[in-house]
């Protein structure tokens, strides 16, 4: 009922639709502006102009703008409400009510519109439970088939690497067999050149006495010490190495080099932090510095009240994934920020103001910097946190990196170039939270 009476207030009465640009000329009725100029343009030989509402007249109507009802229009349009009027009603209790069944694809959760605030979700995609429906359920066959394509060329490159590793070990079977062969022919020869020269030894022995045999014996074997030559019949040339030992691990690393995105080596700028962090020399590790701050030059890039620091890269499309080794801390946030942040004073860090992160506080509580923060269920303690890009779809997610499980998603339309964020959070005088983030590079 509230909602069809909200939407009758918002209706013109000449089109019969959501008011665009209201208007009003002296009495208390609204109409569209173009719906009252095409109206007055068919009065136009009577001199006179009338109220459709109310009949009443005027010589020279003044056309003047509604902002007040301008903006209950754009409310009205950034929220569905016409959700509303198609939902069935549950029977389940919503604390005083009956809940509304809307879902809000943005946040993925049921929302009532009655006991949620409608200004949470006045920019997100918000639908009836029906077409929300249809729509995971689109959302999910599409997902079905990135995750066929994603294994299909896996098992592409294993099948394609399989057939390169069997041709190579054909060709070192036929070269091994090969060598082998022709040592055995040289061994032949030999053979048949030492089975000569027995023939020569005995037949000097029968011709001779024994003295004159041994008095020629250092003769006879320098003339067949150059028929004899050692011939190696062992199979230490056949690469028997190449196929065994850690093959799974050998694999491994000549898929890595088709897999994307890899984990990037990214780099943090040192003209964004804060005084008070410190930079490795390859500007891969922040880490919170308890002495007195850095004479470093202030500029418009530095963060100089917010222990933050931004990479080096900015990005503006295509898929990035990186990792940061967050482990034996209790306090840190990262994410993406807008390249064009606000670096000065105190900054709320959350999407409206161009920050979109993950934080961890209280020592062990883990939440998304959204608007309130958002509670991540996060089990046992992170070591490791996975980025992933996607700027052209809109989609920031976070990942536990050990074990690839997710965290939270953002979706969002990102305007211009990004930079990744990192704030070490401070640490203290009794050893918390001293140990720094470190960019985890993967080196193959």
């Amino acid at each position: 009922m509230m909602a069809c009476c909200l939407k009758d207030e918002l209706l013109c009465s000449i089109c019969l639709s959501i008011y665009q640009d209201p208007v009003s000329f002296g009495c208390e009725h609204y109409f569209c502006r173009k719906c009252i100029t095409e109206h007055w343009s068919r009065q136009e030989h009577q001199g006179t102009r009338d109220c459709p509402e109310c009949r009443r007249t005027f010589a020279e109507p003044t056309l003047s703008p509604s902002l007040k009802l301008s903006n209950i229009v754009e409310r009205y349009a950034a929220f569905p409400l016409d959700a509303i009027l198609n939902a069935q009603r549950s029977s389940f209790p919503c604390k005083d009510h009956e809940k509304v069944k809307l879902f809000c694809l943005t946040d993925r959760t049921v929302v009532c519109f009655f006991c949620d605030e409608p200004s949470l979700h006045e920019q997100h995609q918000v639908t009836n439970i029906d077409e929300a429906f249809e729509e995971l359920q689109t959302s999910a066959k599409g997902l079905r088939s990135t995750i066929g394509e994603a294994f299909e060329r896996l098992h592409r490159l294993l099948r394609e690497r399989q057939k390169s590793m069997l041709e190579e070990l054909e060709a070192d079977t036929a070269r091994t067999l090969t060598d082998i062969e022709q040592k055995m022919q040289r061994y032949s020869h030999q053979l048949r050149q030492l089975q000569e020269g027995t023939q020569i030894l005995q037949e000097k022995l029968a011709e001779t006495d024994r003295h004159a045999f041994l008095g020629g014996i250092a003769s006879l074997s320098e003339k067949l010490k150059g028929k004899i030559h050692e011939t190696n019949l062992t199979y230490e040339d056949f690469p028997t190495s190449k196929y065994t030992g850690p093959l799974q691990y050998t694999i491994w690393k000549s898929l890595f080099q088709d897999i994307h995105p890899v984990p990037a080596a990214l780099t943090l700028d040192p003209q964004t932090a804060h005084q008070r962090l410190i930079l490795s020399d390859d500007c891969t590790i922040v880490a919170y510095g308890n002495l007195h701050p850095q004479p470093l030059q202030d500029s418009p890039k530095r963060f100089d009240v917010e222990v933050s620091v931004l990479g080096t890269q900015a990005l503006d499309s295509g898929v990035h994934y990186w990792e940061v080794v967050v482990s034996e801390k209790t306090q840190w946030m990262i994410g993406l920020a807008h390249e064009t942040v606000n670096r000065k004073g105190s900054i709320q860090i959350q999407p409206s103001r161009g920050f979109y992160c993950i934080v961890m506080h209280d020592g062990n509580q883990y939440s998304a910097c959204t608007e309130p923060w958002t509670r991540l269920n996060v089990r046992g303690k992170l070591e490791k946190v996975g980025v992933f890009l996607d700027y052209d779809k809109g989609l920031l997610i976070f990942y536990n990196a050990d074990d690839m499980s997710w965290l939270y998603t953002f979706r969002e339309k990102f305007p211009g170039k990004l930079c990744s964020y990192f704030s070490p959070g401070q640490s203290h005088a009794n050893g918390k939270n001293v140990q720094p983030l470190r960019i985890n590079t993967v080196r193959i």
